[in-house]
């Protein structure tokens, strides 16, 4: 076989490497063969695509993903190409002034299910409407908020790739989902603050099987560039590695619900940086809506430059989370808002003020920091800037046992010293170069090093502590 590509959608119109992938993905899925499969391989030109970057492919799209809920399953193949996506009705939905129709909806089977986009970009057409808009005139409308009456919305698409109540193992790779924030005529808010509107690059809804998501770019969507919205007790374990979630308008992901995700070298940054901004407008949110969170693991991955917190959890039943050798960034908003229980930090690095650090008499279900560090340098963030000017780095307020171990503060720049009552500090380095008076007060253990201008009225000193080259005496 040659390395060209084929518009077809059978074995012998791929390349020698893509049918080996395709066995590879499948073999790895599920217990069934890949050749059993293979002829399963579709692709959205079969259906009459043309990944041209100017015909719009939303109902080839919308046929492939038909046809392969049809089958219970199968491997999708795109081309390296770029796939004009989103359409829009009126009168379709009674909620709608202009509904979205569906792009790539999988919705209900039991089969392995696999995406290869390599390196394929959906994008999202030009001049599709966001927001509320008079269903006669079409003109935008506008009203004070909170605002969720039916009959005004208008959505490009609910999801690009949205999978729901899938059963199987589910595999997604080598995908660009670009929602074109640029290209829509935005018009009136919805919901209690901002455009509380679906349009998001994946959604991943109460899945049974594993998911496995690789080499995915979501980019300038509406809403989110990921939503998961998972079951609270399955046992299966999904995987999100190598994803770039950025300048969307809400969130890099939203987690809503479910257990047992692993995100690996992944970045979620510039939520809101670009058109349009909607709270929170996180580079995570863990939010619990209608179900419990549990089980999230973070590793090497990235929250920077977001226009609210690079991470947030603060509502609803979620706890256990753990994010080791993370890089948090704040410019203008906290670095990061981990308000739940069990949630560990190890190895990671935060660039600007961190707030709302969950306290607990249980000092096991107090947050954690291990060998972290603290820094406040312009010259490590993409804009220069550093949330927030002449604060704490750590505004722990009264919240108990909130746990710093081996960490460094080293603040060269305008932010102070944690500002605490009853944190727990042991063998850390804390240093400012602010004059500004600091409030670090906690328990201190082991060896703790401190040079600065703090107060620490109060605080229990249970090991060695050096203050300005002065050693301080022992709490009796």
């Amino acid at each position: 076989m040659t390395g060209s590509e084929s518009h077809g959608s059978g074995l012998l119109s791929l390349t020698r490497r893509e049918c080996l992938n395709a066995v590879v993905i499948l073999t790895a899925a599920s217990d069934f063969p890949a050749r059993a499969f293979l002829s399963e391989l579709v692709t959205p030109e079969r259906f009459g695509a043309a990944g041209d970057g100017r015909t719009n492919d939303t109902r080839a799209f919308a046929k492939m993903a038909s046809y392969v809920v049809s089958k219970n399953g199968g491997v999708i193949h795109l081309r390296r190409t770029t796939y004009v996506v989103g359409e829009q009705t009126a009168g379709l939905r009674a909620d709608y002034a202009l509904a979205p129709s569906p792009i790539m909806d999988f919705i209900g089977c039991a089969g392995p299910l696999a995406i290869m986009g390599n390196g394929a970009r959906l994008r999202c057409a030009d001049g599709l409407r966001f927001g509320t808009f008079d269903p006669r005139t079409g003109k935008p409308t506008h009203h004070p908020l909170p605002y969720t009456e039916p009959g005004e919305l208008a959505s490009p698409y609910l999801a690009m790739v949205r999978i729901k109540n899938w059963a199987g193992p589910i595999s997604i790779e080598d995908l660009e989902l670009d929602g074109n924030l640029a290209g829509l005529i935005v018009g009136g808010q919805f919901g209690d603050t901002g455009w509380q509107i679906p349009a998001t690059g994946i959604m991943l809804t109460n899945n049974q099987g594993s998911e496995r998501l690789t080499r995915v770019h979501a980019h300038h969507h509406a809403l989110d560039g990921l939503c998961i919205d998972g079951i609270t007790g399955r046992e299966t374990a999904s995987v999100i590695e190598s994803v770039l979630s950025e300048y969307n308008a809400r969130q890099g992901c939203s987690i809503v619900g479910g257990r047992n995700y692993s995100f690996v070298n992944c970045r979620f940054n510039h939520t809101g940086k670009a058109h349009l901004v909607s709270a929170p407008g996180a580079g995570v949110d863990i939010e619990a809506e209608e179900k419990t969170i549990r089980n999230l693991h973070f590793s090497r991955c990235e929250f920077s430059n977001n226009t609210g917190p690079g991470m947030v959890a603060d509502t609803g039943d979620s706890k256990n989370a753990q994010f080791e050798r993370c890089l948090f960034i704040g410019t203008t908003s906290w670095a990061a808002w981990p308000r739940k229980p069990l949630f560990r930090f190890k190895s990671c690095q935060f660039v600007g003020s961190i707030c709302n650090t969950f306290g607990d008499r249980d000092k096991s279900r107090a947050a954690q920091f291990h060998d972290c560090k603290f820094v406040d340098d312009p010259a490590v963030t993409p804009t220069a800037s550093v949330y927030r000017d002449s604060w704490p780095i750590a505004d722990l307020s009264s919240y108990e046992n909130v746990l710093f171990n081996r960490c460094r503060f080293k603040l060269t720049n305008k932010l102070v010293l944690p500002w605490s009552i009853s944190a727990l500090y042991n063998d850390c380095i804390m240093s400012q170069v602010s004059t500004k008076q600091a409030f670090p007060r906690g328990t201190y253990t082991r060896t703790n090093l401190i040079h600065g201008n703090v107060d620490l009225y109060g605080s229990r000193i249970l090991g060695n502590l050096t203050v300005n080259g002065r050693h301080i005496a022992r709490t009796r």
